[in-house]
């Protein structure tokens, strides 16, 4: 399984971005992580390939994750982004079914993309 993550820019504070993950090969949970510096990855939104998604707190109602199955395609659409949202943003595939518990989990994920950076500028 490959990921390419791709979408990424800088935005003002209040704007929208949409980023893109195309995934070679099937993976039962997708997931878009984030790392700010100096910060921890953490999860943003993850979604099953039979559509369940969850999201972190920070980013309730304001990003949507989608994924295509017949395109092999994930997406994030982040409106009214903040400047603490500023990170380099990876997309993730897991090859094997989980948990909602684990699928919150950056270790649960075994297939990575290359990470494209977000920049909220205030």
């Amino acid at each position: 399984v490959q990921l390419q993550a791709s979408g990424g820019g800088l935005v003002q504070t209040g704007g929208s971005l949409r980023l893109s993950c195309a995934i070679s090969g099937h993976t039962f949970y997708s997931a878009w992580f984030r790392q700010a510096p100096g910060k921890q990855r953490e999860l943003v939104a993850r979604i099953s390939s039979g559509g369940t998604r969850g999201y972190a707190d920070s980013v309730k109602g304001r990003f949507t994750i989608t994924r295509d199955n017949a395109k092999n395609t994930m997406a994030l659409q982040m409106n009214s982004l903040k400047p603490e949202d500023t990170a380099v943003y990876y997309c993730a595939g897991a090859s094997r079914p989980l948990s909602l518990l684990m699928s919150g989990r950056d270790s649960s994920y075994g297939y990575w993309g290359q990470g494209t950076l977000v920049t909220v500028s205030s």
